[in-house]
């Protein structure tokens, strides 16, 4: 099946590395295949210098002035660079927020459970939106739910740290918590479940 146009058209806007013979410029600042500076030549020198070692002269920053070149095998170079991008935005789209709810009068067992849950989602790297939910005459009590998120914050603040303060919406009042700490895990599936009597819904990141 041919590409669509709208995806030629966006392929033709990407920056072009240029290499080789599409290099057309007097010279070049030349680093060799160790990343050694070689200094100024000619861009015949370097084009030259690629060709004997069988290699590729990739420019590497047009916009320097002369512009800087290096001697490599640009095949393994321009799949590297696609794994390293493919890899950036696979983390990205595993970035989620999950919520956790309280109620204004949660007892201390479950308050242990669910502030669990949002240890463990800080830890995989999650941002945890937390909501107090009102109901009834509880609506009245905001300072109780105040209380709970700063005890949440407090109890959390080594792994996490807020993002948005307490904020009344309608019937609940929330807060965002992001983690404060770079790790290798990746979130998966089971830090998702649910766990003894917490209420834990998983909203993906817009």
């Amino acid at each position: 099946m041919r590409p669509s146009r709208r995806n030629d058209r966006e392929r033709e806007r990407e920056p072009q590395t240029r290499i080789n013979e599409m290099i057309r410029v007097r010279e070049v600042l030349l680093i060799d295949e160790s990343g050694a500076n070689l200094g100024t030549k000619s861009i015949q020198d370097a084009q030259q210098y690629a060709i004997d070692r069988n290699l590729d002269l990739v420019e590497i920053s047009p916009q320097a002035r002369p512009p800087v070149c290096r001697v490599l095998d640009y095949g393994k170079w321009k799949y590297e660079q696609n794994v390293k991008e493919k890899q950036a935005r696979k983390h990205r789209s595993q970035i989620s927020i999950k919520e956790i709810k309280f109620r204004p009068k949660i007892g201390i067992a479950d308050y242990e459970t669910k502030k669990n849950h949002v240890r463990r989602f800080l830890e995989a790297e999650d941002k945890v939106k937390i909501t107090i939910m009102f109901r009834g005459r509880e609506v009245v009590h905001h300072d109780l739910g105040r209380k709970i998120l700063d005890r949440v914050a407090n109890d959390v603040a080594d792994i996490g740290t807020v993002e948005s303060t307490p904020n009344l919406e309608g019937r609940n009042m929330t807060m965002m918590l992001a983690p404060t700490k770079k790790r290798e895990a990746v979130p998966t599936d089971e830090d998702a479940a649910d766990g003894g009597e917490a209420e834990v819904e998983a909203v993906e990141a817009s």
